[in-house]
């Protein structure tokens, strides 16, 4: 075999291919069927590379495009990169932000600006129109520590010194569109050409960046009004500003000084003030209009079990009775359990719920009667049943979570009046840095992985494989109905990915580079390792947090 020749098992065709010795992916492009999607980067040994990479050693490529959950967060990251090169150009020295997503695309602020115009954004949409138009090629190169620093202080780019000053490397990586330079947590596309659709609109004080739907890439996604959950980010976001951690670097600074007991006492008194807010709401439905249930939502892991029985003290205080049912506990026996697509059990449709039953213990309750209520197994997929029955007494009001409770479908027969409606995310607010957001779905995720090797015996690869099924749910059964919510309740703490980093770390290192879920594992782990430790020794036993690291008081 000539020795300057690899091979490669392409995984898109099934076919093995001969290459030169140093080929790029980009190269390895062009030998295969035209595709119908751009490809945007590959996974290489199921490790995600992007198409600049060059192959040394037998490997196998599996190329991906905006259809792929990785490859619309390569076509995103390459959107904000090419936006902050529009506003760098309309407006020079601005700090540019974007804090967090909304609505299924992204808000983003240009510091000074009160309010973005119409004319604001037609002139950077026209820029940014004009940089995909030149293709201009974005360049990555790894640089001493130091000399990115320097560039990064006469861009006024402090907060990714910060960082960089609380986890030191002695190499970085930095990209290069033109004039400006910046650093992401991930992969980008190889030009500016490669951004085929998107638009921006003004939002609130700032813009809203609309993105390709993943599922339909040649439809932008439809920008909902969603007040109630950007009135959360925004709340929390201005609270984490005030409190002095607005992103990981500084976060680490306050860490390192010796604070983070400090920080644990703060966020977690905030949480219980909100849950008190929460409860006298529910007091004076309860007397104005005679609300007797109480329905809280929220995608996986957001930790509505612990907000619910917390809740329910704060709820007793004031002389009520809260009675709680978890709708997890109604899932229907594994084998009666409804398969997805890919015949896998499918736990996030609303039909994985016994609704019958259910609803028949609602009546039952409401109607003074003792009722047995089922208690669901994870490990063994079977109903059991509690030791002793419910019963509601005057005082009392049913508390109902689950990732369903305001699904219309769960409670039809119920008036309105009797309901109200709870939304519970991990609105994470704190940031990366000014231009990379921590996204909810990754806090989200990897709370649930310690927590489904902690309660329910899944290693990482198994819960990072259903993964796409959950938000596949998400979006089918939860998100539709969340501005329903009478109120949403924000269960992050600024504090948490620093503890969960060691909980979680061990789990994703053993997952094998054999299976495709290596790169998602290798990309949290990377993401992980900006985090200083935070020891869980103070965390109180009634925390959120306590949900999914273990130590909590309340039983489950």
């Amino acid at each position: 075999m000539n020795g300057n020749l690899v091979g490669i098992a392409c995984e898109n065709n099934g076919a093995n291919m001969m290459v030169e010795w140093g080929t790029r992916l980009s190269d390895i492009i062009r030998m295969l069927p035209e595709p119908d999607l751009p490809y945007l980067a590959a996974y290489v040994n199921n490790d995600i590379k992007e198409l600049d990479y060059m192959i040394y050693e037998p490997v196998s490529v599996r190329f991906i495009d905006i259809t792929h959950f990785e490859g619309i967060r390569v076509y995103q990251r390459t959107l904000f990169f090419t936006l902050q090169k529009a506003v760098h150009d309309l407006f020079p020295g601005r700090r540019f932000r974007i804090p967090h997503s909304v609505s299924k695309g992204f808000y983003c602020e240009i510091e000074g600006l009160d309010e973005v115009s119409q004319e604001d954004v037609d002139r950077l949409k026209a820029r940014m129109n004009d940089l995909i138009a030149q293709d201009i090629p974005i360049a990555r190169q790894k640089v001493l520590a130091s000399e990115a620093k320097e560039v990064y202080s006469r861009l006024g780019f402090y907060d990714k010194i910060t960082l960089m000053d609380t986890r030191p490397k002695l190499y970085v990586t930095m990209y290069g569109l033109a004039d400006i330079v910046g650093y992401f947590y991930g992969a980008l596309a190889p030009s500016t050409s490669y951004l085929t659709l998107y638009d921006l609109k003004p939002y609130y004080k700032g813009i809203y960046i609309a993105v390709p739907k993943r599922t339909a890439p040649d439809q932008p996604e439809v920008m909902i009004h969603q007040e109630k959950m950007f009135d959360i980010f925004t709340e929390y976001k201005e609270w984490v500003d005030v409190m002095g951690v607005p992103n990981i670097g500084l976060l680490n600074t306050r860490v390192l000084a010796g604070e983070a007991s400090d920080l644990i006492k703060v966020a977690e008194a905030f949480h219980e003030k909100k849950l008190a807010s929460i409860a006298d709401a529910i007091y004076a439905a309860n007397r104005s209009r005679g609300a007797r249930l109480v329905l809280i939502s929220g995608p996986s892991s957001s930790g509505k079990t612990t907000f619910a029985k917390r809740l329910g003290i704060q709820m007793r205080i004031l002389g009520l009775d809260p009675v709680l049912i978890s709708l997890d506990d109604y899932f229907l026996e594994r084998e009666q359990t409804p398969r997805d697509e890919n015949g896998d059990f499918d736990y996030e449709t609303i039909d994985a719920l016994d609704l019958k039953t259910f609803n028949e213990h609602l009546g039952q309750l409401f109607d003074g009667q003792s009722v047995d209520i089922p208690r669901y197994d994870f490990i063994s997929g079977k109903r059991q049943w509690h030791e002793s029955p419910l019963q509601l007494s005057d005082r009392s009001v049913l508390v109902v979570e689950g990732i369903h409770g305001l699904n219309p479908r769960l409670t039809e027969k119920v008036p309105d009046s009797y309901k109200y409606r709870i939304y519970i995310s991990a609105f994470t607010s704190i940031m990366m840095d000014d231009m990379n957001r921590i996204p909810t779905t990754d806090n989200r995720l990897i709370r649930r992985i310690v927590r489904d090797n902690e309660t329910r015996g899944s290693d990482a690869v198994s819960t990072l494989r259903r993964w796409a099924s959950v938000r596949a749910g998400e979006d089918k059964y939860i998100f539709p109905y969340q501005e329903n919510a009478d109120v949403m309740f924000n269960s992050s703490l600024f504090y948490e990915l620093p503890v969960l980093r060691s909980y979680a770390e061990p789990l994703l290192y053993n997952v094998p580079n054999t299976v495709p879920e290596y790169g998602e594992a290798k990309r949290l782990l990377k993401f992980l390792d900006n985090f200083l430790n935070i020891s869980s020794a103070e965390i109180p036993p009634t925390s959120i947090l306590r949900e999914f690291i273990g130590g909590s008081s309340f039983r489950y």
